[in-house]
């Protein structure tokens, strides 16, 4: 039995694709996945499965959500093992100041982590950082220049539809969860 976690693209976000996590939790467990636990309201699914074919996994959690909450949900499957290598990665810089945000964006398959951030173009290294590990790629910049990034300005560009972000705490969180 592997441990995974499914990253539910753009729910519960301004009131759109609501869907609620005790609800979530057993249609995974109905789904056959097994030590199912959810995380804050953004559609972080921790679970078992005795299958380890992520590619698989990411359908059926998929066809699940649509069949069962009506909305065509963008999934996302990372194990336990490539999530703790990834943060076990990450870079220095990554989440250590308190005056700067701090993302993992999680790429969507069959989009690789180089693709977005050659689609992004190059960091402004006075605004802010960003490295990658595997699919998750890390990013830094200080809240006061924010809005002056490139990975800022992600929202509405084809790069946006292949990744799922969370902030340091919550990819964390999953981490902790997961052991």
């Amino acid at each position: 039995m592997q441990k995974y976690i499914a990253l539910l693209r753009g729910i519960n976000v301004g009131g759109k694709n609501k869907i609620s996590m005790p609800e979530l939790k057993t249609l995974f467990e109905d789904n056959g996945y097994e030590e199912v636990v959810t995380y804050i309201n953004s559609g972080n699914v921790i679970f078992s499965s005795c299958n380890g074919d992520e590619e698989e996994i990411r359908k059926r959690c998929e066809s699940a959500i649509e069949n069962k909450f009506k909305l065509k949900i963008i999934v996302t499957i990372i194990s336990a093992d490539d999530l703790s290598a990834a943060l076990c990665n990450a870079p220095s810089w990554w989440d250590k100041d308190a005056e700067s945000k701090h993302n993992a964006i999680f790429v969507i398959p069959p989009a690789t982590a180089a693709e977005i951030m050659e689609q992004v173009g190059t960091a402004k290294l006075e605004y802010e950082q960003v490295s990658c590990y595997g699919q998750v790629i890390f990013w830094s910049a200080p809240i006061e220049t924010f809005s002056r990034t490139r990975w800022a300005k992600i929202v509405g560009k084809s790069a946006y539809n292949s990744v799922t972000i969370r902030n340091a705490n919550t990819a964390k969180k999953l981490l902790q969860l997961l052991e």
